[in-house]
């Protein structure tokens, strides 16, 4: 068990926006994220034109729409899309409460990943709460189909993430990213993976009223002749794989609280991600909220169950 994961809730020490365009809508979109108290959560407030605001928490049970991108909401004039990127930066960071104040109908897509909102947190920086962090640590197997793509939980001792796509275009092709999630590897390794997408789509996207802010400025974009035309290439070698890791790091931080486990997944995506932990967190056997001791000598502490039955953030 890493250190990292273990410890006190946390906030973001003051205020800091963000502002950008919308990937779907086109729109300029403005956001701040402001210091919460201990047990708020991520909760996010959509600022309509009219001054009226709605409001949801960043949990499964407020998840409406999952086809692109994973929206919060089930009413498209008052819901707020594409928020995995920013939940992916909270999460990695182990950041427990912010409130998302939202000008706009989605999160402003930026460079296509989530490093500018890492960049956002680090110029204002973590303050911890004098209150204890709650896990959810998976105790058994849960796993969801769905024709050839699959999505699985399983007991592992830390956070980790086993991601694999499989493409029918070569230059994608079958590519995964393994490995434990850290503060510090999620940074290095994920945080910098963009979206990504084909040009035979675009047209069809664009009728459908999506996709009027993708740009290669925000989104790695191929060619009828599967060749990469965003001038600067790619950033990793398998940034593919690495950014539906990073999504699914996002969708997976929609559970309420960090979950210690492992989390597999071929051939998934939003929709994958958002059933399989549905699946987890409808069946009560397959998992146990924890949280950390005081800690011993050496720096170590442990994890003990808590009598917690009203622990259900996700459902809220």
């Amino acid at each position: 068990m890493s250190i990292s994961l273990l410890g006190f809730q946390t906030t973001i020490s003051s205020p800091v926006t963000i502002s950008g365009t919308g990937v779907h809508s086109g729109a300029v979109v403005s956001i701040t994220f402001h210091p919460a108290e201990a047990d708020s959560g991520i909760v996010f407030q959509r600022v309509h034109d009219n001054g009226s605001v709605s409001e949801y928490r960043a949990v499964s049970g407020q998840v409406g729409n999952t086809d692109l991108c994973t929206v919060l909401g089930f009413s498209p004039d008052k819901s707020i899309a594409t928020v995995e990127h920013v939940m992916a930066a909270l999460y990695a960071l182990s950041l427990d409460n912010v409130l998302i104040e939202v000008h706009g109908a989605e999160m402003p897509i930026m460079d296509g990943s989530s490093a500018p909102f890492i960049d956002a947190i680090d110029q204002v920086g973590l303050r911890p709460l004098a209150v204890k962090r709650r896990y959810i640590r998976v105790v058994k197997p849960v796993r969801v189909e769905a024709g050839a793509s699959w999505a699985e939980f399983l007991p592992h001792d830390g956070t980790r993430f086993e991601v694999e796509i499989d493409f029918d275009c070569p230059l994608i092709g079958r590519q995964a990213w393994k490995g434990e999630l850290t503060p510090a590897t999620f940074r290095s390794e994920l945080s910098r993976a963009r979206t990504f997408g084909f040009m035979r789509d675009v047209e069809r996207l664009w009728a459908a009223g999506y996709a009027l802010g993708s740009s290669l400025e925000n989104s790695v974009v191929i060619s009828d002749d599967n060749v990469v035309i965003n001038v600067e290439g790619l950033r990793y070698r398998d940034e593919f794989a690495r950014h539906k890791t990073l999504d699914a790091v996002g969708d997976l931080a929609l559970a309420g609280a960090q979950f210690i486990g492992c989390y597999r997944s071929y051939r998934g995506g939003h929709k994958m991600n958002a059933h399989a932990l549905k699946a987890l967190l409808n069946d009560r056997t397959a998992y146990e909220v924890v949280e950390a001791t005081a800690p011993r000598r050496a720096g170590k502490r442990e994890l003990t169950a808590v009598n917690a039955p009203g622990f259900a953030p996700w459902s809220a």
